[in-house]
C-alpha cells in the first residue's frame, strides 16, 4: 500500500480503559472537542467521566469519530509551533437523530451532566409539532421525560453557547417545549433539572483537509476528527450540579457566583469584535480574522467598539486592558485560519447579544454609540454585498434587500430590533456608516 492507505487510522489505546458515560453532549463539533471534551480529559477524575456526544444537523461527525472509537487529536497552534495531544474523553459518538439512544443515556442513573453546543439560533426554534423531533431541545425534552419515568433523579444541563445568561435561556426554552408536551414533565424539570450558565472561549476554526493531512504527516496516523485550536482556553461556570461533575477546575475552569460580568466581557469584546471583523473584513476582501485585523479600517472599528463596551465593564477583576491586549495577540495569530464566513453566520441572532446591549447603554449615557452602530452598519454592508449568507431569518433579509436606501437599512435593522429601527437618529447614522467599509481590497 502507498500514500494514506499505508498510514494507520487513529484508535483508542486498549491499555487505557474507557471512562463510564456520565456526560451526554448535544452538538458534536470541533468546538466541543477542543473545549468541553478537552477540559474533561484534563480533569483530575477524568477516568470517572466519559462523554456520549450526539451530532446536531448531520450524522457525519459521529460516523467519523465512531470509526476511531471516540479518540481524536487536538492540535494547539501558536506562533511558535504546534503541539499534538490525543483526547479520549468521548467514548460514544451518536447520530443526533437517534432519540432512543439519547433517552436511554439521559435516563441512566449514572448520567449526571448534559452539555450543549447547539448554536445560538437553536434556542429560538419553535417546536416542529411532529414526531420527528427535529431540534436538539425537542430531543432533550423527550430524554428528560425518560429520566423522570426512570426515577433517576436530578441532573444538570450546561449550555456552552454564546448567549448572555445561556443557562436561563436554556431553562426557558426547555420549559416552554416541555409544557407544550406534558405539564407533568415540565413540573419535574422545574424541580429536578439545574441549568448552569457558562462563558466559553477557545478559537477553533473548522478543520480542513490540509489540517488532517498535516496531522497524518506529523503524527504517523490518520485522524479524520482532528481539531486545530489556539493554546488559550477559558471556561467560567455558575450553577449547581446536583448529581456531581468532573473536576474541570483542574484544567483551569473557574466557578463563580455571578457570571454576568464575564459573559458580557466575552460577548462584547471577543464575540462583538469578531462580528465587526467578519462583516467589515468580508466587504473589504479579507478571508480570515488575522487578515481583517491587519486592515486599519477594520482594526479602528474594533477599537471604537471596544472603547464603548469597556465603559460598561467596570469590575476590576475583569482586567479589561489586559483582556483587550490578549485578544489582539490571539486575533493576530495568522497560523489559526479563523475564516470570516464562519463567524458571519446567524447575524440576526448574534447582533442582538453583541451590539444591542452596548448601544443601549451608550445611548442611555447620552453618547452617540457610533462604535456599536458601526458593527450593525458593517453587517448591513455585508448583506448588501453577497447572496452567500446563512441566517435563521434569511427569507426576511432577502425581502428587506429589495428596498432602497434608508428603507433597506430600516428593514434590516428591524430584524434585530424593531425598537431601534424607529430611532431615526441612530438609523440615519447606521446608514451613513455603511460607506466607511466600501473600499474593497484585492489580495494576491
Amino acid at each position: 500500500m502507498t500514500g494514506d492507505q499505508a498510514i494507520p487510522r487513529l484508535s483508542r489505546d486498549e491499555s487505557r480503559p474507557k471512562p463510564p458515560i456520565r456526560i451526554v453532549h448535544l452538538g458534536l463539533g470541533a468546538f466541543h472537542r477542543s473545549h468541553q471534551a478537552w477540559y474533561t480529559e484534563h480533569a483530575g477524575d477524568a477516568a470517572e467521566w466519559g462523554i456520549a456526544a450526539f451530532t446536531g444537523r448531520r450524522p457525519d461527525a459521529a460516523e467519523v469519530l465512531a470509526e476511531q472509537d471516540g479518540v481524536f487529536t487536538v492540535v494547539e497552534r501558536s506562533g511558535n509551533g504546534d503541539t499534538f495531544e490525543t483526547v479520549g474523553s468521548i467514548v460514544e459518538a451518536v447520530d443526533g437523530t437517534d432519540v432512543g439512544r439519547l433517552a436511554e443515556l439521559v435516563a441512566a442513573p449514572a448520567t449526571a451532566v448534559i452539555t450543549l453546543t447547539i448554536t445560538e439560533s437553536a434556542y429560538a426554534l419553535k417546536s416542529a409539532g411532529n414526531a420527528e423531533l427535529s431540534t436538539p431541545l425537542e430531543r432533550l425534552v423527550t430524554a428528560l421525560a425518560a429520566r423522570r419515568d426512570a426515577e433517576s433523579g436530578p441532573i444538570a444541563v450546561v449550555s456552552c453557547d454564546n448567549l448572555a445568561e445561556n443557562g436561563d435561556v436554556a431553562r426557558q426554552a426547555v420549559g416552554a417545549l416541555a409544557r407544550a408536551k406534558d405539564r407533568g414533565v415540565a413540573a419535574w424539570i422545574d424541580a429536578n433539572v439545574s441549568f448552569v450558565c457558562t462563558s466559553v472561549d477557545r478559537i477553533t476554526p473548522r478543520t480542513t483537509r490540509a489540517d488532517l493531512d498535516f496531522v497524518a504527516a506529523s503524527c504517523g496516523y490518520r485522524d479524520e476528527a482532528a481539531v486545530v485550536t489556539e493554546p488559550f482556553h477559558n471556561w467560567i461556570l455558575s450553577g449547581d450540579f446536583p448529581a456531581g461533575r468532573p473536576r474541570w477546575e483542574d484544567a483551569g475552569a473557574v466557578f463563580v457566583d455571578d457570571i454576568e460580568p464575564y459573559e458580557n466581557r466575552k460577548l462584547w469584546l471577543l464575540n462583538g469584535s469578531h462580528s465587526i471583523l467578519a462583516y467589515a473584513g468580508l466587504v473589504r476582501g479579507h478571508a480570515t480574522v488575522a487578515e481583517a485585523l491587519s486592515d486599519d479600517i477594520c482594526r479602528d472599528a474594533v477599537g471604537a467598539f471596544w472603547d464603548e463596551a469597556s465603559r460598561h465593564l467596570t469590575d476590576d477583576e475583569l482586567e479589561i486592558p489586559e483582556y483587550r491586549k490578549a485578544l489582539l495577540e490571539r486575533f493576530g495569530n495568522s497560523r489559526i485560519a479563523h475564516h470570516l464566513t464562519q463567524i458571519a453566520m446567524d447575524g440576526t441572532t448574534k447582533l442582538r447579544m453583541r451590539a444591542l446591549p452596548v448601544l443601549a447603554a451608550e445611548r442611555a449615557s447620552g453618547r452617540s454609540g457610533d462604535g456599536t452602530a458601526r458593527m450593525i452598519a458593517a453587517w448591513i454592508a455585508y448583506l448588501s454585498s453577497t447572496d452567500q449568507f446563512h441566517d435563521p431569518l434569511a427569507a426576511d433579509i432577502r425581502e428587506a434587500r429589495t428596498l432602497d436606501g434608508e428603507h433597506r437599512t430600516a428593514a434590516l435593522v428591524a430584524l434585530i430590533s424593531p425598537k431601534l429601527a424607529k430611532d431615526t437618529a441612530v438609523l440615519s447614522r447606521i446608514h451613513q456608516l455603511q460607506d466607511s467599509f466600501a473600499t474593497t481590497i484585492t489580495h494576491a
